[in-house]
């Protein structure tokens, strides 16, 4: 006697990808109405993502006491950093993931990873003195994302208020690869030397949180037509890093944190645009 089997749904052996992950959903004003907009956009969010992974490796890289790639790599994120939110306004892909999403990058890249080169580099021997100058450039570097976040609508955004992040990272980085080149590695790195790097550490951590200026950069266009002359500055600045690139950085980032406070005290707060 043949029974009737209960028959099986078709694919029963598929994954419904939406029960795995939860389709991004993103309220957006257009034309004074409130729309909702599914996914993300993907090419500044690469960028966004590559700056992640930068800054992992060189964490990576620390940790194996590759310092010299270490701080490639948090340069590297600062490329990539650049480019994602540029990217972003070129092509009107600007989201509030995006946005989000930037700043969690920055948090690793600009944060956690140049703390943990440099703490890994030397002020690991300066035992509680080295790890609490790295949590003070973490926790300000925390500090200043947070307070850029909350001022993003109304912000100028001619001027930063404070350094930079990826700034300030490009500054330890410059430091933590002029001291590799000097050959200041683990049992070699002067005791004077550590010290001073960990002041460093900690002047550039204050520097992103005080009410300073600092010029974004922002305003440039680059789409523009520049006098001839513009490109030989641009070739002379390329030959130049090229001649010893952890110098010509650190003493860029040096002329670039001091504009700040130089500015401050010779003509005062830039007014914000009317």
């Amino acid at each position: 006697m043949n029974e009737d089997k209960p028959t099986e749904p078709e694919n029963s052996t598929s994954i419904d990808l939406d029960i795995l992950v939860d389709e991004h959903e993103e309220e957006i004003s257009v034309g004074g109405k409130t729309e909702r907009h599914r996914g993300v956009y993907l090419l500044p969010n690469l960028f966004t993502t590559a700056a992640l992974f930068a800054g992992f490796y060189a964490i990576i890289a620390a940790i194996r006491g590759e310092f010299e790639a270490a701080a490639i790599a948090i340069c590297f994120a600062g490329f990539f950093d650049g480019l994602d939110g540029r990217v972003a306004r070129l092509t009107n892909t600007s989201s509030k993931f995006g946005q989000e999403y930037d700043s969690l990058s920055d948090m690793v890249s600009f944060g956690v990873a140049p703390a943990l080169v440099v703490f890994t580099w030397g002020l690991g021997e300066l035992g509680k003195f080295g790890w609490s100058v790295a949590f003070i450039y973490v926790a300000c570097a925390a500090l200043r994302l947070a307070r850029f976040n909350a001022q993003i609508e109304e912000a100028d955004s001619t001027w930063f208020t404070g350094l930079a992040s990826p700034a300030a990272a490009g500054g330890i980085a410059a430091t933590v690869w002029v001291c590799h080149d000097l050959g200041w590695l683990g049992a070699n790195v002067p005791f004077e030397a550590s010290v001073a790097v960990a002041i460093l550490t900690a002047v550039i951590g204050l520097l992103m949180v005080v009410n300073v200026p600092y010029f974004s950069g922002k305003g440039l266009d680059f789409s523009g037509r520049v006098p001839f002359a513009a490109i030989l500055v641009v070739v002379f600045l390329f030959s130049l890093v090229t001649l010893d690139p952890p110098k010509v950085l650190l003493a860029t980032f040096v002329i670039y944190a001091s504009s700040g406070p130089l500015m401050l005290l010779i003509k005062g707060r830039p007014k914000a645009p009317a």
